[in-house]
């Protein structure tokens, strides 16, 4: 592991047996010790980095967390196979371009726009575009620092889950601003993906996007 000797700006710890996210945030992090601690890691971790300018940003999910990215993922999945679009989906792989000190690694992204561009199993988002739609999960911890970096990389579009719901950002002119519908997905809004979201509170996950599908067909696909 690199040695580092960073001052902690953030500390948010996890005394309730999965059900916080831990987070903590470490300054003057130069970019070579962060790829350092990248390497060092490996692939196989549930830690999960972000790295702003110096500024490096440690998270550890909750349960919960990655139960609601889960259902994310799967609600995608199953619209596109709906909607008959192509998707190649990078999960949590690692998004950084070194020339602007910045990177971060999503909570899940995925091509769908330009899934057709993508070859292989490895990603190099300095050659080709960022992911069309990143997910991000806030619980009990904010994704703004990631939020930021998106901005930087240029990311299209952002679905935010927080405990009021699903909000949906697009990047227009430099910035995000929160939108009604999702710009890869026009039939949906944010209200509607929390609907189905907390329908886990009563029935099953398959289930769940059975009656997806099915609202799906009914409305759009008659």
């Amino acid at each position: 592991m690199a040695m580092i000797s960073p001052s902690i700006n953030d500390l948010q710890v996890d005394d309730l047996q999965g059900k916080v996210t831990q987070r903590i945030v470490l300054e003057n992090i130069s970019w070579q010790t962060y790829k350092s601690m990248l390497s060092d890691l490996g692939e196989h971790r549930c830690l999960r980095l972000t790295y702003e300018n110096g500024t490096l940003e440690i998270k550890m999910p909750s349960d919960l967390h990655e139960i609601i990215k889960h259902l994310l993922e799967r609600i995608i999945i199953a619209l596109t196979e709906e909607l008959n679009l192509s998707i190649k989906g990078f999960g949590s792989v690692t998004l950084e371009r070194e020339d602007l000190e910045r990177g971060a690694e999503p909570d899940s992204c995925f091509y769908i726009q330009n899934a057709e561009q993508i070859q292989g199993l490895t990603l190099d988002i300095t050659i080709v575009p960022p992911p069309d739609l990143v997910i991000e999960v806030d619980i009990t911890s904010s994704s703004s620092r990631r939020l930021r970096v998106y901005e930087r990389l240029k990311i299209p579009e952002v679905w935010r889950y927080t405990k009021q719901g699903v909000e949906i950002y697009q990047f227009q002119q430099g910035e995000y601003v929160v939108c009604e519908s999702s710009p890869t997905f026009p039939i949906i809004s944010g209200t509607v993906i929390t609907q189905f979201l907390q329908q886990r509170e009563t029935t099953d996950d398959n289930t769940l996007i059975r009656n997806l599908r099915t609202w799906v067909r009914e409305r759009f696909l008659a």
